[in-house]
């Protein structure tokens, strides 16, 4: 048995702060029931990063279409920023009350992981990213750790599993069990070119046993125009300088006709890194810094009970609008009843991101392939910067 919450549980909100489960059972006994509105919103996020990927929803709607509830939220893959809400939830406070933390819980850990993708992307450029990370986290958690890598920009997903999710095939190297296994690198990637079908790009993985450079030029030597890639897998206590290896690599590499053989690496690698290996490196297999992301602290307040704009302290009381200028990228946060901002400053279209998804258990809105949300996040974070 597995430490995990069977969906049941979740559905019939067992998974929820004990306060939750109290609170209701007083509401019940006083026979208060007000008709709320609650928004979700993130004041900051984290390593001041200035704008985030709202994911979560499309897994969301699915537990809240058993609730007697209206929501908006923005789709799947919007970029947000700080103090923008990006959900509101409309109904009887005692029908959704103890589904708060599910529903936090559903969305704070997708967008951060769809965040860091992007930004891990944005810096990488052309190169192609992969997500390494699952072994990283609790594996009943694997398939939304990779949608959201993948959504939020990675090129590809290494669980079998998680490509089913995506459609798209996982992607892979070798392990180090099958080189050690079978004696030698080069042993293994000539089994490797003999057993699994050519659609399997030949990547070799070059550091397990010699210096990288006399390996890439082995592996090279034995597969020649079929060997695609060489993974460096370098531990952190042999790399000293990483991108000196890589850069003698490739040398001796273009020196003898490998011009062909790219360049991947892998371990350990942050955002901080990249920059500095773009240079020499083709494409990046990125583990513990998706996985194990840093989650979008999204709160759920309520702002407006039977009618009345109404909020805690440090909370904008009211039901809003979140508009934006697709010309020039203008955003403003407006009440909701005010419906005449729809002219942007530049002569755009002002349009809302907050729109109907779910109208007491019936969707509003169809949940799109995983591809035409990475599509969307993509073009919506083209010439955004990754710092304030």
């Amino acid at each position: 048995m597995f430490f995990t919450a069977d969906p049941k549980d979740i559905i019939d909100g067992k998974i929820t702060d004990v306060y939750f489960e109290r609170a209701l059972r007083i509401l019940k006994a006083k026979g208060v029931n007000p008709l709320v509105k609650a928004e979700f919103i993130a004041k900051s996020l984290p390593e001041e990063w200035p704008w985030a990927l709202f994911t979560g929803i499309d897994e969301a709607i699915p537990l809240m279409k058993h609730l007697n509830i209206r929501v908006r939220a923005m789709k799947e893959g919007t970029v947000f920023y700080p103090y923008e809400p990006v959900m509101e939830i409309e109904g009887r406070y005692q029908d959704f009350c103890v589904y708060e933390t599910a529903i936090l819980g559903l969305l704070c850990q997708a967008s951060g992981v769809a965040t860091k993708a992007s930004r891990l992307k944005k810096l990488a450029g052309e190169r192609p990213v992969m997500s390494f990370g699952a072994r990283r986290m609790h594996p009943i958690l694997a398939p939304m750790i990779e949608r959201n890598a993948y959504i939020g920009g990675c090129d590809g997903v290494s669980v079998v599993k998680s490509g089913e999710l995506i459609g798209e095939d996982p992607m892979g190297t070798m392990p180090h069990a099958l080189i050690l296994c079978m004696g030698s690198t080069v042993a293994a990637v000539k089994a490797y070119d003999e057993v699994l079908e050519p659609k399997f790009k030949r990547v070799a993985l070059i550091d397990t046993f010699l210096d990288e450079k006399f390996e890439c030029l082995n592996v090279a030597e034995a597969l020649g125009e079929r060997l695609f890639a060489v993974r460096f897998d370098t531990p952190g206590s042999r790399r000293g300088n990483f991108f000196r290896i890589l850069q003698e690599a490739r040398w001796e590499l273009d020196l003898r006709g490998h011009q062909h053989v790219k360049l991947y690496v892998s371990g350990g690698i942050k955002e901080n890194d990249i920059s500095g290996l773009n240079e020499v490196v083709d494409g990046y297999g990125i583990g513990t810094s998706i996985s194990n992301a840093p989650v979008i602290d999204y709160a759920m307040d309520i702002v407006e009970i039977d009618g009345t704009p109404l909020a805690k302290r440090g909370k904008w009381s009211g039901s809003k609008r979140v508009l934006a200028c697709s010309r020039c990228r203008e955003r403003r946060i407006v009440p909701l009843e005010n419906s005449t901002e729809s002219a942007c400053s530049c002569g755009g279209e002002m349009t809302d991101l907050m729109v109907p998804v779910l109208d007491n258990g019936k969707r509003l809105i169809e949940a799109e392939p995983p591809a035409t949300v990475r599509a969307f996040t993509r073009a919506q974070v083209e010439g955004l910067e990754l710092t304030v």
